[in-house]
């Protein structure tokens, strides 16, 4: 792992988008990282069924959504409004 990006163990639901957000910290900046309902599904092959459910299978598979996260983040692969969408 490349310690110049660090994951907080943080992460909360927004109901509105549907998705997950995590921090990550990239040589001191904090860069916000985002998991959709539909890739928490895909990785799980459950039905998720709103907040603990997103939360409980973003738990289960967190080292996975970081490592793309980081990938991610070195290719400097942000969208729009700077976020990094972590896509299967």
């Amino acid at each position: 792992m490349n310690q110049s990006i660090l994951f907080p163990d943080d992460q909360s639901w927004d109901e509105a988008s549907q998705q997950v957000h995590f921090p990550a910290q990239c040589q001191g900046a904090l860069v916000e990282c985002i998991v959709a309902v539909s890739e928490l599904e895909q990785i799980s092959g459950q039905k998720i069924a709103g907040r603990e459910d997103a939360l409980s299978i973003f738990s289960q598979y967190r080292f996975d959504f970081e490592e793309l996260a980081e990938r991610l983040i070195e290719n400097e692969e942000d969208n729009a409004l700077g976020q990094i969408e972590v896509v299967l």
